[in-house]
């Protein structure tokens, strides 16, 4: 079957096509024909080697964390899954990925596709969905009522924050640049500010907040600020940085690491197809466009979720 994968870390330049043997699935493993995956800023970090003590990979390497596509073939002890099942699903960070005409994917991590939604197009909800979902409810614990502060909503995870926090009933401020603040707003952000100055303590409207999520990169002082926009008792959530604790006035700070979770991810799907969760597609390439997606993103020019198809 045919792939793209890098023998090396390195810059975008090591990813190319290659030949490798159709994979078979094992026990509680299933066989995934691929329609479509999507990049994640992972993807790159593993590529480049800057996460190699976190999610040490075997060459060469396959990315693509998340996957849509059919079930080909199934493996022994699986018994919900059947060939020509539709399904998503978060790949192991360290397996070989999606970037794959098939891709071998434990059973318990695949849920079946939403049905309102292209199949490939399905791939830009597991990782980010997830994502947002976790850092939101599981970490800091949103409920209704409550204030929360999405800075870099307008990328593939806030997509998802948005729509999730304004569901859950929270007031949500959003920064977003120009050409996202109407898509943010669309998805229920109250309040859209533009890109906040983070060198020096900022005045947002409608601090202190309950949560602050942070989804972009920020540097120790940024990152500082962000928790000082935490209101006594709350909740600062970095998807890069996790920022200090502010522990006299009772502020915690966490960086989210995304899991995988089938049940969650199927929860996410009926969202999708009863209409209330949107799945959004910044642009869709081919595999000849993988390594300009990367490099886009190794240099923060990155924007919306890219799903990349098979040739």
């Amino acid at each position: 079957m045919k792939a793209i994968a890098f023998d090396r870390y390195g810059d975008s330049d090591v990813l190319r096509w290659i030949e490798l043997d159709r994979p078979v699935p094992g026990a509680g493993e299933v066989l995934v024909r691929v329609a479509g995956t999507s990049f994640n800023p992972v993807d790159a970090g593993i590529r480049g080697g800057w996460l190699a003590e976190v999610f040490p990979v075997s060459f060469p390497h396959v990315p693509g964390i998340d996957v849509a596509g059919t079930v080909a073939e199934i493996g022994a002890d699986v018994t919900d899954l059947h060939v020509g099942d539709a399904v998503i699903g978060m790949l192991p960070m360290t397996a070989d990925g999606a970037a794959a005409e098939f891709v071998v994917a434990p059973a318990e991590s695949l849920t079946p596709a939403p049905t309102s939604v292209e199949l490939a197009d399905a791939a830009a909800l597991p990782v980010v969905g997830l994502t947002a979902w976790q850092a939101l409810f599981e970490i800091a614990d949103l409920r209704a009522g409550q204030s929360v502060l999405i800075n870099g909503a307008g990328g593939a995870v806030g997509d998802y924050a948005v729509q999730l926090a304004h569901q859950a009933g929270a007031h949500v401020t959003a920064t977003a640049s120009d050409r996202s603040a109407d898509r943010v707003r669309a998805h229920g952000a109250d309040h859209v500010v533009g890109h906040l100055d983070l060198s020096g303590r900022p005045a947002v409207e409608g601090a202190p907040f309950d949560v602050v999520l942070n989804l972009v990169s920020t540097s120790p002082e940024e990152t500082r600020h962000l928790v000082g926009l935490v209101a006594d008792g709350g909740t600062h959530v970095g998807t890069m940085t996790a920022g200090e604790p502010d522990q006299a006035r009772g502020v915690t700070a966490r960086r989210v690491f995304v899991r995988s979770d089938a049940a969650l991810l199927a929860d996410l799907v009926r969202r999708v197809d009863a209409g209330t969760l949107t799945v959004e597609v910044g642009r869709r390439v081919g595999w000849d466009d993988v390594a300009a997606v990367h490099d886009d993103s190794d240099a923060g020019r990155l924007s919306g979720k890219v799903i990349v198809l098979p040739a």
